[in-house]
């Protein structure tokens, strides 16, 4: 079953960003592409700041009961592989 995602943010340059997180299987997939790109870029190891947005994301929609807490955790796992620290939530 397919889990996906969508969140829009800013470059510092001002730029629109458009980032989406697809869940597949176990495996996280992770592209974005800026207003100014014509194709989508494929991370396959994603930007820190994507995976603390990523989330962000997951966070609220679990608060919501709309996702799991294991997709969570899976992206937890991913922010402290790549150097960063979990934000903790009020």
């Amino acid at each position: 079953m397919r889990n996906s995602h969508v969140w829009k943010t800013r470059t510092p340059e001002g730029e629109r960003r458009e980032v989406r997180a697809e869940k597949f299987g176990k495996k996280w997939r992770i592209q974005a592409k800026a207003q100014s790109d014509p194709m989508w870029t494929y991370y396959d190891a994603p930007l820190l700041e994507d995976l603390l947005d990523l989330h962000g994301v997951l966070w609220r929609k679990y608060q919501r009961k709309h996702l799991s807490y294991e997709d969570v955790q899976a992206v937890e796992k991913l922010i402290t592989d790549a150097g960063g620290e979990i934000p903790q939530y009020d």
